[in-house]
């Protein structure tokens, strides 16, 4: 098509339901669903033409869109319908059935002293996610009679190679169900995006998941609620700090922004990206106002988050209000620091500023908070807030601050870390991190806290639980209590 015919078409009709990852969203699909729901539809999302830019390139192997977006500024649009799903089933709560579904749990001859906390290991040899895994996000969906976990989380095969975020499934939160490649159906579980591939996006190195919102908008029309996962993504190219800011960077040594191999050494510019899928599997990228096709760009010179931004958690906090926690490096303060943008309509994003910075001198996140995780206490409407801190030598620990409204005024609770490092022998002694907070309901009274850990053996996905409703202490999980 040529871009006067481009031009004149203004609307696309796109079923994204089973579209393959390398395949880029340009011409009317209509694809049917295994979704085993009783009122089960072909839902249709009505698409823009690509984003302008593209014109000019050839297609490249890559699943991206661009929703259909007013055009008025963001703090002044008035019909933002952006609603949460108020069904917590999952769209598709079914049985495996894919014969690369592995059953992971912990190999029952290491002590429990070393494994204690963790439910989520390395993949097996020749998997994609054998190498590392972390940035768990998960999901817990309550049913009439069974409840459902979902976790996205990244993963890689080798040192070398650029990560995949994936998805496992389980039945109570702890054993969970992981495949060894990509998915292949709706009701199967491995990997489920891959790095883009367009040589101008934001997100060819690397990408981590930093949240999934479950949600329907006028934005994006389809007739039911579609999962809206905001990630990471990293570019080859290097994040802008100067050179002792940039030895400083180096000697914290972060793992969420360093990269072996080829790229050792080097500090990559990311960015916040939005893909969205019906089934949590199939996905498709959703090209945002910036050139690259994130949903914004770093600071100007002399902002805080001037360098790059990274883990974009979302919230929603109302019909037209959501917000995004975010974190970058502050190069005038020298910390790692967390701010806000607020939206109408989960696309178009305005930042408000830098909430949270570097802790008392001598504290486990001196040098700054990064990765946050925000929920809103369902028993006093309070928001929660799980980071992770950084102490002067580059340790990682996991904190706790709490605010009322979620804008402002966040208060770090207590002086000290909520869960550190393990002892020596700990399959996590090296650092905890990527907190992911999941408020139980019912007669559970409790919170659980899964997080990445990293140790002697590589990394892997913990978890802890709190004491009762008490968010000061937490404790690794060690088994159920009968």
């Amino acid at each position: 098509m040529d871009a006067a015919a481009a031009s004149a078409t203004t609307m696309k009709a796109v079923n994204f339901l089973g579209t393959p990852l390398t395949q880029r969203i340009t011409t009317p699909t209509t694809l049917t669903s295994s979704i085993p729901d009783c009122n089960t539809k072909i839902h249709t999302l009505y698409l823009p033409n690509s984003n302008p830019r593209n014109k000019a390139i050839p297609l490249l192997p890559r699943c991206s869109t661009k929703p259909d977006t007013d055009t008025t500024d963001n703090e002044k649009s008035k019909n933002s319908t952006v609603e949460p799903n108020l069904n917590s089933n999952p769209t598709n709560p079914s049985t495996l059935s894919s014969k690369d579904a592995i059953f992971s749990p912990i190999p029952p001859s290491i002590s429990s002293s070393v494994t204690k906390g963790l439910v989520f290991d390395l993949g097996l040899e020749g998997s994609w996610d054998s190498a590392e895994v972390g940035s768990p996000v998960v999901k817990r969906f309550l049913g009439d009679e069974e409840e459902r976990w979902y976790m996205w989380y990244y993963g890689s095969s080798n040192s070398e190679g650029s990560d995949s975020i994936g998805l496992a499934v389980s039945s109570n939160g702890v054993h969970w169900e992981r495949g060894g490649g990509p998915v292949q159906s709706s009701q199967d579980v491995g990997a489920v995006i891959n790095c883009g591939k367009d040589w101008w996006a934001f997100d060819t190195q690397s990408i981590r998941p930093s949240e999934v919102v479950v949600m329907s908008s006028s934005k994006v029309r389809a007739s039911s609620a579609v999962y809206w996962l905001y990630y990471t993504g990293y570019s080859a190219e290097e994040a802008e700090i100067s050179s002792d800011r940039r030895n400083l960077e180096l000697e914290l040594e972060n793992p969420e922004r360093m990269k072996n191999g080829g790229n050792a050494g080097k500090i990559l510019k990311s960015l916040p990206g939005l893909a969205i899928s019906q089934d949590g599997r199939h996905w498709a990228r959703i090209e945002g106002e910036h050139h690259s096709g994130a949903l914004f760009d770093v600071g100007l010179q002399e902002e805080w988050d001037s360098s790059f931004v990274a883990t974009p958690h979302v919230v929603y906090h109302a019909s037209g209000d959501l917000r995004m926690y975010y974190h970058s490096f502050d190069l005038e303060n020298g910390v790692y620091s967390i701010g806000i943008a607020r939206s109408r309509d989960g696309i178009k994003w305005v930042k408000l500023g830098k909430i949270i910075g570097g802790g008392r001198s001598g504290g486990f996140d001196e040098m700054g908070a990064t990765n946050p995780c925000v929920v809103r206490n369902k028993k006093d409407g309070d928001y929660l807030m799980a980071y992770e801190g950084v102490c002067a030598d580059g340790g990682r620990g996991i904190g706790l601050a709490v605010s009322k409204d979620g804008l402002k005024d966040w208060t770090r609770i207590g002086d000290g870390v909520v869960l550190e490092a393990s002892e020596e022998c700990g399959w996590d002694n090296k650092g905890v991190g990527s907190p992911c907070l999941v408020q139980m309901d019912g007669e559970e009274d409790e919170w659980r806290l899964y997080y990445r850990g990293v140790g002697d053996g590589g990394s892997g996905i913990g978890m802890a639980v709190s004491e009762g409703s008490d968010v000061r202490r937490f404790r690794r999980w060690a088994g159920f209590h009968l």
